[in-house]
């Protein structure tokens, strides 16, 4: 166990996985502006979009257009999904500057996920990451269920161990570790990122956990024991796997930097200004209630606290 880090990285994945699965089309001008506003309240990794087939995830058929409109703040790190060399070369176009590619740690689930086996997605990610290196793009690469798979049951750390060797033998930047549909517990987060971060010693690591079962915040500590200092979350709450049946959504960027920053781990996010991103993302754009525990608790006691001044006045 190591000490805890002073600061936490957060990669915000609410513009593309918060949105990928959202029933109400969000129009092209909406997303921009909330890429926008994520990064004017302090969060220094987005990302913006997927370039991807408009017929598997029509939500990110506009991705080239968002991707070029953004006012791009100095110092946030943007990226963008891109399942094969076709969408590399899409958000080439677009100049996004970090690109993510992403497979699965069963065979299962890479097959219903990817149309792909294990072996097909990685020479796959191979095609991207060689084009991205000569481009000079970094490469991030997410692992999806590598704790639990809705058709395999619990994944084996030697599974999820074989593939981030071949992921870093190929110079991939970043491995953000998936937890697709929330299955996992703090015991398999520890023993899995201790395995990596001992065996796979050059591979920076992230976390990417769900709240299907409600312990992605356990689990996020559980990492952050072992050493973990990056964490992917979505405003609001919103999101989750199109292709993970029960998965709900992933860990709230509210809830998240609630969490470390009253434990005294600096974020750089602006709180309220967060929660205004994400009243306006979740009920005036969408039109839902807000996943998020930490929004829903913190507007509440907002409203009574006006309600009490009024009736005070």
């Amino acid at each position: 166990m190591t000490a805890l880090p002073d600061r936490i990285r957060v990669v915000e994945v609410g513009p593309r996985d918060g949105l990928q699965n959202e029933a109400v089309h969000v129009p092209t001008d909406r997303k921009v502006r909330l890429v926008e506003a994520l990064g004017d309240v302090g969060l220094s990794a987005i990302e913006m979009t997927a370039f991807v087939h408009p017929r598997w995830i029509p939500q990110m058929a506009d991705a080239s257009e968002v991707a070029t409109t953004v006012r791009r703040r100095p110092g946030v790190r943007y990226s963008a999904l891109v399942p094969n060399v076709k969408g590399y070369a899409a958000a080439a176009a677009a100049d996004v500057p970090v690109v993510a590619v992403f497979m699965s740690a069963t065979e299962t689930h890479s097959r219903r996920n990817l149309n792909k086996g294990i072996d097909e997605a990685i020479e796959a990610l191979r095609e991207v990451t060689l084009a991205a290196q000569a481009d000079g793009r970094e490469v991030r690469a997410y692992l999806s269920v590598v704790f639990g798979c809705p058709y395999e049951g619990e994944v084996a750390p030697t599974a999820t161990l074989a593939i981030a060797k071949r992921l870093a033998s190929m110079g991939i930047g970043e491995l953000s570790l998936g937890d697709t549909t929330g299955m996992a517990n703090p015991t398999q987060v520890r023993r899995l990122v201790s395995a990596l971060r001992e065996e796979v010693s050059g591979l920076s690591l992230a976390g990417h956990f769900h709240d299907t079962r409600g312990t992605a915040l356990a689990n996020t500590y559980a990492a952050m024991l072992e050493g973990l200092e990056v964490f992917d979350a979505s405003v609001g709450g919103l999101g989750g796997c199109p292709y993970a049946p029960g998965a709900s959504g992933n860990l709230s960027t509210n809830d998240l930097v609630a969490m470390l920053e009253g434990m005294g781990i600096a974020t750089g996010v602006d709180r309220d200004g967060l929660l205004e991103v994400t009243r306006w993302i979740c009920q005036d754009v969408l039109g839902v209630s807000i996943p998020s525990r930490e929004a829903t608790a913190e507007l509440a006691r907002r409203a009574k606290a006006a309600r009490v001044a009024a009736e005070r006045a």
